[in-house]
């Protein structure tokens, strides 16, 4: 898989095309700081290296000559060492999601292709523009790319999803000329969240998009032009604790004009959209200047200290044990046996077996109600007395 990782990157195209000068901004902090990680990325990659090792035996197991044998797929598998059973059952998902929709296909046009973590040229539509397509399949009438996110903490819909759009642009420039396909789709693939979102486009409108909408955005955030434009498309850019348009744009919670007395019903809408860029910056702030100062950086006025200690822990549990029932304890007297989770019997037995015995077992409550923009893709409820009135009404 490609490790190298392009300034205008098609993973944050949606946050350069919405706030241009960050790309050239990251560029900097990171040159700076140096690139970050995390066990979340990590697992990421080693998700997506096994899925490919898949997706390349599948081929094998179709005569497709770019594929790969089981002597092969084992020896590589093994290189990544301790695989765990969610990856393993998220990765067979995906697996199964892209054979089905090869076979389908196939079925259509015995010439379609299944193309595994192809390297991709955006350069016509972004300056130095490449990206990774870790599935395509091309038939005479579609093409089709499908891009795996392990992740489950966030949903992403492909949806006029600028990354996977910019995949697509790759593709067609790649096999436009050999295929003749008028149909382009775009799926995101989220098996640990059972996600599987679509968009289909007509080839002219992709391309239409790429030079009208991409191109002009990519120039501009290439040359670190444009305008700053704070949002929740921050969330994850490197420069986010100490960009001076966030700074601004949370400051504006302290220069609220009301007169003395209540806040107006009006005004409460507006200081709430500010009210969570703020929280979220700070947040962000304190998190970059503890990093820094661990690290060696000094701020003047303040200097790292010690917290309150955690508890203390046994070094060897199965010693303490030794020593107590050597001293006359019972197991029963300093040892807790407890149940555990529903997910943790999911994790370990898997989600066919946890569904065939527990379905009955286990309950489920809904989540707690919280206050969130319009443009949030979770459907909206009714307001609480609303609810409450509803039950009163049936039960009459």
């Amino acid at each position: 898989m490609p490790s190298v990782h392009a300034v205008l990157s098609a993973s944050a195209a949606h946050r350069w095309m919405l706030c241009t000068p960050s790309a050239r901004l990251e560029e900097r902090l990171k040159g700076q700081l140096g690139e970050s990680t995390s066990v979340f990325a990590e697992e990421g990659t080693k998700a997506h290296a096994l899925a490919e090792l898949k997706l390349l035996r599948l081929k094998g197991s179709y005569g497709d000559r770019d594929g790969i044998n089981e002597f092969n797929y084992n020896a590589r598998r093994e290189a990544l060492g301790e695989i765990s059973r969610e990856m393993e059952e998220a990765t067979d998902l995906y697996r199964d999601i892209i054979e089905e929709k090869y076979l389908t296909e196939r079925g259509a046009d015995e010439s379609a292709k299944l193309l595994v973590e192809q390297r991709l040229d955006l350069s016509p539509w972004i300056p130095e523009g490449f990206g990774t397509g870790d599935a395509i399949i091309i038939s005479s009438a579609m093409l089709e790319v499908c891009d795996l996110k392990y992740g489950k903490g966030v949903p992403v819909s492909a949806e006029g999803n600028p990354q996977t759009r910019c995949y697509g642009l790759g593709a067609v420039h790649m096999f436009g000329r050999l295929w003749d396909f008028d149909t382009v789709r775009v799926t995101i693939i989220q098996p640990r969240l059972d996600s599987v979102t679509e968009e289909t486009l007509p080839r002219a409108e992709l391309l239409d998009w790429g030079a009208n909408s991409l191109k002009p955005k990519a120039e501009l955030a290439w040359r670190g032009k444009g305008e700053y434009t704070p949002g929740e498309h921050c969330r994850f850019c490197a420069a986010k604790a100490v960009c001076s348009a966030r700074v601004a744009k949370s400051m504006e919670l302290f220069r609220f004009d009301a007169k003395p007395g209540l806040i107006p019903d009006e005004s409460i809408p507006e200081l709430l959209r500010v009210v969570d860029i703020a929280e979220d910056w700070i947040r962000d702030f304190r998190a970059y200047a503890l990093a820094q100062a661990i690290h060696g950086q000094e701020w003047r006025g303040y200097k790292l200290v010690r917290g309150r200690k955690p508890p203390r822990r046994w070094t060897d549990e199965e010693r303490v044990r030794e020593q107590l029932i050597r001293a006359g304890y019972t197991p029963d007297t300093f040892e807790d046996v407890k149940l555990k989770s529903a997910s943790q019997v999911e994790k370990l037995i898997g989600k066919s077996a946890f569904g065939a015995m527990f379905s009955e077992l286990t309950v489920q409550e809904e989540g707690g109600l919280n206050l969130v923009p319009e443009a949030d893709k979770r459907p909206g409820i009714a307001p609480a007395d609303t609810v409450f009135a509803d039950i009163i009404d049936s039960n009459e």
